[in-house]
């Protein structure tokens, strides 16, 4: 199992996010990394679509020979994760929106959520809200189009600014401390969105416990690799399209 590769897959490209910091705590692994760009947006299908999506991609990594599964992708995780976990016998990560942190960190104003309508409305971050609901002050705020600006890849200038002022309409920026990136797309849009919303704002993503608690589940089983030699990145795309392929590895350099 050492030897075998780490299977990543999102919706698109926002998982690169991800991955980077994977490759950052385990420069050392091989990875694959599959974006399902071919049926962006997840946010906007049933629950039963997604599974049915998200089986075939993990069929498709069971296949391929990997030795654990990270979906790095909120939607997704809410709505496979524990399916993926009855299906495959090999660890598998899901992603959640950062809101314990956020809370730990919490001292004054709004917690905003930004995520999808479908990790927004499933009961695994109803449970979540829940829990720290009378800890703070919790907006939710649905985000597809920045979703769509990040796979177009459109990470800065007006039209990135102005998706997110979209976004915020009608939110008192002032009375926010914090906010939740709880989709992986938008972590490519943090330097943006500081312009937008200045500097005193906290951005808070998971990418870094997600990969933090991978490194410890395969160093706990022994299957981290040994060789200490720099590991390899394949990337694939189900709209086998070369410019997202392209624009993927852009993503990962930036």
């Amino acid at each position: 199992m050492r030897d075998l590769p780490i299977g990543i897959f999102d919706s698109g490209m926002g998982g690169i996010s991800v991955l980077k910091e994977m490759k950052k705590l385990m420069p050392y692994e091989d990875y694959i990394y599959y974006g399902d760009s071919k049926n962006i947006p997840y946010g906007t299908k049933t629950k039963e679509q997604l599974q049915k999506l998200c089986i075939k991609i993990g069929d498709y990594f069971i296949d391929r020979g990997v030795k654990a599964i990270v979906i790095a992708c909120n939607t997704a995780t809410s709505a496979s994760v524990d399916l993926f976990r009855e299906r495959y016998n090999i660890p598998i990560i899901g992603v959640e929106p950062a809101l314990k942190p956020a809370i730990e960190k919490y001292n004054r104003g709004k917690i905003v959520v930004l995520a999808t309508d479908v990790t927004l409305k499933e009961e695994k971050f109803a449970k979540l809200m829940d829990r720290y609901k009378d800890e703070a002050n919790i907006v939710k705020i649905p985000a597809p189009k920045l979703v769509t600006v990040v796979e177009n890849g459109i990470t800065s200038g007006e039209e990135a600014q102005r998706a997110i002022l979209e976004t915020f309409e009608g939110i008192n920026i002032k009375e926010v401390s914090s906010i939740v990136l709880g989709c992986t797309h938008y972590i490519f849009l943090k330097d943006a969105m500081k312009k937008i919303l200045g500097d005193n704002i906290e951005l808070i993503d998971g990418g870094v416990g997600t990969a933090l608690h991978l490194k410890n589940i395969l160093d706990e089983k022994g299957w981290l690799k040994e060789l200490k030699k720099e590991g390899t990145i394949q990337i694939i795309n189900s709209c086998d399209d070369e410019k997202k392929i392209n624009l993927t590895y852009t993503l990962l350099r930036s």
